[in-house]
């Protein structure tokens, strides 16, 4: 045969191949499916079947980019996620033409004064500067937006020293707190290294800020930035414990000893899940597994509460020796289940004298990398029904000013972070917001090791995705965005600072119209009293305006 005729030939193969080829494959799918016993709809249904496999694979992107309403996607609406987005990438939370929010549902409301605080009366640094770095677009086209950094000199809006709070007051070294919007507990391991040191390297630059740990230890990398940092401690004891698994009372104290780890928090509870902390051998690498004291790519999971803890006299004796030993203030974390979840806390506290420093109340709406079913949907309350109950119950024992309240869970905006310390926090704890602003697009993948945006993920060709020198400065807008909005509630409901928020500013409406206050929905002992010393602060705040304004009024 000539050359002309091989080519002619192998042509020809290779035209048949093509026709017959794909063919061949999918009668060998065809016969698979039909003769496989463990899928009903493929035997049913053979190769016609996958296209339901395919549709349930991509079908939470298509619904969370196509499908769901603005307001209607979970965990995050696309509403929620998109304030979240535009306060870190561009450091503002201006929106046009009105709200979105559906008036005629039952909900939540700031009350708002007559004669709203001025600017220049609230008790927030708005003088103090820093640099902060934002996006400005170019172009926005069809399929890409153009955009570049830019410098911008921005507010701090931290606390004045009037109202700055202070915790551990009878301590050596006490926490004084500026800012009252912090990061809450999310480990290592939950989350990858690049996304720890952009979180806190960001809420470092916001200045007055703080993270906490989560659970999985201490790392260089919660370090980074210089910022305070609150060592989380759960039954794990990871950080402080010795080969065999034992509080380790030598390493607690050499973790003490740093200068910029202001408390330590024992977490009993986490409202996603009412056990201990999980992490997938996947994601339990080589300084993951030294920090931790375990084995490395081995799942680990952490004991449902302290073996050494099983009274809450025990659980207050423990926490005055850390006192003692570490010299700084110690906070436990519970989720308050039902009615009277926080009696046994706060009647402890009026009989010993003693106790936390601060109580971080959890809802069940909070995040988690790894959680149960289970225990996500139905076990603990939501923050605001925790917070009341916790309120409550320290009012009532009378030790309610001997401790700061912590509250998390979902408390991502301004809003709902004022309405949280209307209704008895002190300070505001949030985790999944700050996951947002450095880069998390909601894929819930977090514990598969497989995030696409290198967020919740250790492995280090994904963690390449998330540049921390860039996102770094997200998370600091975030949080400035945030306090922002918090003072500037606080002014509308005519306070001196948002430190003032009471029940008597959060309002009820419910299906028909009808309003009433907190204060009057859950009428709390000592909130008259507490309302009585607030109204007399915002008065003294106040003073100097009103001295102006008379001092202009004389002819």
């Amino acid at each position: 045969m000539n050359d002309v005729s091989w080519l002619q030939l192998i042509s020809f193969a290779l035209t048949a191949a093509m026709f017959t080829g794909p063919l061949a494959v999918l009668f060998v799918w065809w016969l698979r499916d039909r003769t496989q016993t463990q899928h009903a709809v493929l035997r049913a249904f053979p190769l016609l079947g996958r296209l339901r496999y395919l549709l349930e694979h991509i079908g939470p992107e298509l619904r969370q980019y196509l499908f769901d309403g603005d307001s209607s996607g979970k965990p995050f609406s696309r509403n929620e996620f998109l304030s979240i987005v535009f306060a870190s990438k561009y450091l503002k939370t201006l929106i046009s033409f009105g709200s979105k929010r559906d008036f005629d549902q039952p909900g939540w409301f700031l009350r708002n004064a007559l004669f709203p605080t001025l600017a220049s009366d609230l008790g927030v640094d708005m003088r103090a500067t820093l640099e902060a770095q934002r996006y400005a677009i170019d172009h926005e086209g069809l399929l890409h937006r153009a955009e570049h950094l830019e410098r911008t000199p921005a507010a701090t809006w931290t606390l004045s020293d009037e109202h700055a709070l202070q915790i551990g007051s009878d301590l050596a070294q006490p926490w004084v707190v500026r800012g009252q919007i912090g990061v809450s507990g999310m480990s290592y391991g939950a989350l990858g290294s690049h996304a720890i040191r952009a979180i806190a390297e960001g809420a470092a630059l916001a200045t007055g800020s703080w993270l906490n740990t989560g659970e999985g230890g201490l790392s260089e990398h919660h370090l980074a930035g210089g910022g305070d940092v609150i060592f989380q401690i759960g039954p794990g004891c990871f950080g402080v414990r010795t080969l065999e698994g034992r509080w380790d009372w030598d390493e607690f104290a050499r973790k003490a000893a740093i200068p910029q780890l202001r408390g330590f928090e024992l977490k009993l509870h986490q409202g996603a899940k009412i056990r201990g902390g999980h992490l997938e051998g996947s994601k339990v690498n080589e300084e993951i597994a030294r920090l931790r004291g375990v084995p490395a790519w081995q799942s680990v999971d952490s004991p449902n509460r302290f073996q050494f803890l099983g009274s809450v006299d025990e659980l207050f004796d423990h926490v005055a020796r850390m006192r003692e030993i570490g010299g700084k203030p110690v906070g436990v974390k519970v989720v308050m289940g039902g009615p009277g979840a926080g009696d046994e806390l706060a009647a402890a506290m009026a009989r010993r004298g003693d106790g936390p420093d601060w109580i971080t109340v959890d809802g069940g709406e909070g995040g988690s990398g790894a959680t149960y079913q289970e225990m996500a949907d139905s076990v603990g309350l939501p923050i605001r029904s925790g917070l009341v109950l916790l309120d409550d119950a320290l009012c009532a024992a009378g030790v309610r000013s001997r401790v700061k309240i912590i509250a998390s869970g979902k408390l991502f905006s301004a809003d709902r972070a004022a309405l949280a310390l209307a209704l008895g926090a002190d300070l505001v704890n949030v985790a999944r917001a700050f996951m947002i602003s450095v880069g998390c697009i909601q894929a819930q993948k977090c514990h598969t090791n497989q995030c696409p945006t290198g967020v919740a993920t250790t492995d280090p060709l994904r963690m390449r995705a998330l540049v921390v020198d860039e996102k770094k400065w997200r998370a600091m807008n975030y949080v400035i965005a945030t306090r922002a909005g918090l003072a500037s509630l606080a002014a509308a409901a005519g306070l001196a600072s948002p430190t003032q928020f009471t029940r008597r500013h959060a309002v009820y409406r419910d299906a028909l119209g009808r309003v009433i206050g907190a204060d009057e929905l859950f009428p709390s002992a000592g909130a008259a009293e507490r309302e009585s010393r607030m109204q007399a602060a915002v008065e003294s705040a106040l003073r100097p305006s009103k001295r102006r304004f008379a001092a202009r009024s004389e002819p």
